[in-house]
């Protein structure tokens, strides 16, 4: 039996300011850091190497970090069966782009994003990517803030998608947002197979970087 990813909605899951995390198939966890690097806004970044760390030890590290004039971004990652994936750290909220293409040459890219503490608020994101190509994507609260209009991306996973959400009775706005978030967590982890491993995440020491400016 796997953890699945609904876990990440409880509060505080992984980190005070929410989780950013991000699964692939295709790719290893070493190539997808580099690829994840390669995309964040501004000064091109490289990555330096802090050994093994846990879930706190990485957070702490990047707290004390240097804030000014870019945020300190730490990343650990790790695999679970067929899927690799990379925690983010730090002050990556809204530093990654969508250039150069995480999914390219056939990559399979997963996004699972919640910015817990902005005051906005803004709702949790999840996007899926094939080969440069959007495949699926929308606000995991599925109500009317940030612009949210139904599932987005090819036809049949957003039709898929869709349909256990029906199944399930959502959207409705009657139902608390944090029961929707998890709700939604487990079809989307149901439907592609996603699994994120809880104690693997919190516990376990995994290979950590943090990102700096080349």
């Amino acid at each position: 039996m796997t953890d699945g990813i609904a876990w990440l909605a409880a509060p505080q899951s992984i980190a005070f300011g929410g989780y950013g995390v991000v699964l692939a198939r295709g790719l290893d966890s070493e190539e997808l850091v580099t690829r994840l690097t390669a995309t964040v806004f501004g000064p091109t970044r490289t990555t330096r190497g802090l050994g093994r760390l846990t879930n706190k030890e990485l957070n702490d590290a990047v707290e004390d970090g240097p804030w000014a004039p870019y945020p300190t971004i730490g990343l650990r990652h790790g695999k679970t069966g067929e899927w690799n994936f990379v925690v983010k750290y730090g002050g990556w909220q809204a530093e990654f782009g969508s250039q150069p293409s995480v999914s390219r040459d056939g990559a399979h890219v997963f996004g699972l994003e919640f910015e817990e503490e902005n005051g906005k608020p803004v709702p949790p994101q999840f996007s899926y990517l094939h080969d440069d190509r959007l495949m699926c994507a929308f606000n995991v609260h599925l109500d009317r803030s940030w612009g949210f209009d139904g599932v987005s991306g090819d036809r049949e996973v957003a039709v898929g998608v869709e349909e256990m959400l029906a199944a399930a009775g959502l959207p409705d706005t009657t139902v608390p947002r944090r029961e929707v978030h998890r709700t939604t967590l487990e079809i989307i982890g149901r439907y592609s197979g996603l699994s994120l491993p809880r104690r693997q995440v919190l516990e376990d020491a995994l290979p950590a970087v943090v990102l700096e400016i080349a």
